[in-house]
């Protein structure tokens, strides 16, 4: 072999090696390209399993990077619109802009910025990234089996929560007294009881959606069914149970389907009732009389009410700040000596931290998320999971956020993350529909 011939070998071979390490050096990209779906729902777990109140390594921010990595890289390859500029685009930004502007002039604080993102840049990226993830009903399907899987997880330590069978309930910070609130209820992996039980309602919605297209009518699903009012009553707040009626209520009145529907309910709250029959004690129902008879919270919320409305007052247009209420509150609410006070109501919140624009930018945000609802369905998708029936339940999942949203500040990542992901959903399927129509 000439000399030529064996440095035309050694440099055939020095770029086959550079190109199996350039292959293994892509390979972690090429498997976040090849799976948003998972991607998709590894951040939502990651959400659901780490409270802002954990402390520890920040495992919902590393799967939402990925995620974002992975949905960007895979559109820039497929060649897609990486950003779809919608109707509801315009307050988001709006409303993250108002909060961006009001931290300009405050020291670096952490947690008010994982707030900002819980909030607010979350579920901003959620809502597009849903539009170019869950594009085919394969991928819906996907999300809808996750959502039937998070509802049986939820309940299950619910009733555990509910029966003194603590040592069923996992991860182990749920039982922990010393982080969160609401220790003594059913608060989930949210620390919280209301984010808990809307979490449940919303959830409870997307399954009876499952058994009413027929996905999943077995015996698995009728128990699933029937234990949400039990994980509802274990929450043991009355937002999450009022609201629950309501949504029962609007359910019968309001859906297509309501033979089908009233029968499931009936059967629901039929085995709730006797399963809480079966295992009732003295303490229990102490324990829900105490809730309903309880005046203390109630007194609390009208001081803060009373309070909050004063300061949203002295600065109706520029407002206080984002997240300054709970440290500028104390000053005006009388006979509590906390230093720290939280409104307990989303609205006002908005009202005093982004004074009257910011107010306005969310009804904005809300009645642009309520027309999703009302969008067109393309004929092959009227059988699939956006079907007319969704567009139907759309309002009540709405109406479920905005109640609970009166009594807390609507801070948690996978509440806001679940619906602003179906919210996406939506918008993607009314750009499909648009599509399809002849010119």
């Amino acid at each position: 072999m000439s000399m030529s011939e064996g440095g035309i070998v050694s440099a055939r071979r020095w770029e086959g090696i550079a190109t199996a390490g350039a292959r293994t050096a892509l390979r972690p990209l090429q498997l976040l390209v090849s799976a948003p779906v998972f991607l998709f729902l590894a951040a939502l777990t990651a959400m659901l399993m780490r409270p802002p109140e954990l402390e520890g390594f920040a495992i919902d921010r590393v799967a939402f990077a990925l995620l974002v990595v992975g949905v960007l890289a895979r559109s820039l390859v497929f060649r897609q619109q990486v950003f779809t500029f919608e109707r509801a685009t315009s307050p988001m930004l709006g409303l993250t802009a108002l909060a961006l502007v009001s931290l300009v002039n405050q020291p670096f604080d952490a947690e008010t910025w994982s707030v900002l993102a819980a909030k607010f840049i979350v579920p901003f990226l959620l809502f597009h990234l849903a539009i170019l993830v869950f594009s085919d009903e394969r991928s819906l399907r996907q999300f809808e089996i996750f959502a039937i899987i998070v509802l049986a997880y939820l309940c299950f330590i619910a009733i555990a929560f509910l029966a003194g069978a603590n040592f069923l309930i996992f991860p182990r910070f749920i039982v922990d007294e010393s982080i969160g609130f609401h220790f003594d209820r059913a608060r989930g992996p949210f620390l919280q009881a209301v984010a808990n039980g809307v979490s449940l309602n919303l959830l409870g919605l997307l399954a009876l959606h499952a058994f009413q297209r027929r996905r999943n009518r077995g015996v698995w699903m009728k128990l699933l069914l029937a234990s949400v009012p039990i994980a509802i009553l274990a929450t043991m707040t009355r937002a999450v149970w009022l609201s629950f009626a309501a949504t029962v209520l609007a359910l019968a009145f309001l859906s297509g389907s309501r033979s089908l529907l009233r029968m499931c309910i009936a059967g629901a709250i039929a085995v709730a009732l006797a399963l809480i029959v079966s295992f009732a004690s003295t303490s229990l129902s102490s324990s829900v009389a105490d809730r309903f008879e309880e005046r203390a919270p109630i007194d609390f919320r009208e001081a803060v009410y009373a309070g909050g409305w004063e300061m949203f007052l002295e600065q109706p247009w520029l407002g206080w700040g984002f997240h300054q209420m709970p440290f500028e509150l104390p000053r005006h609410v009388s006979g509590y000596h906390e230093k720290l006070l939280y409104p307990h109501n989303t609205y006002l919140e908005l009202m005093v931290e982004l004074g009257a624009p910011g107010f306005g930018l969310y009804l904005w945000l809300m009645w642009e998320m309520w027309r999703l609802g009302r969008g067109e369905i393309s004929p092959r998708e009227k059988s699939g999971f956006l079907n007319q029936h969704f567009h139907r339940l759309w309002p009540i999942l709405l109406a479920v956020y905005w109640l609970n949203a009166a009594v807390v500040v609507m801070s948690y990542q996978f509440v806001n993350g679940l619906l602003f992901t179906l919210a996406g959903m939506l918008a993607a399927q009314r750009r499909r529909a648009e599509a399809e129509l002849p010119c």
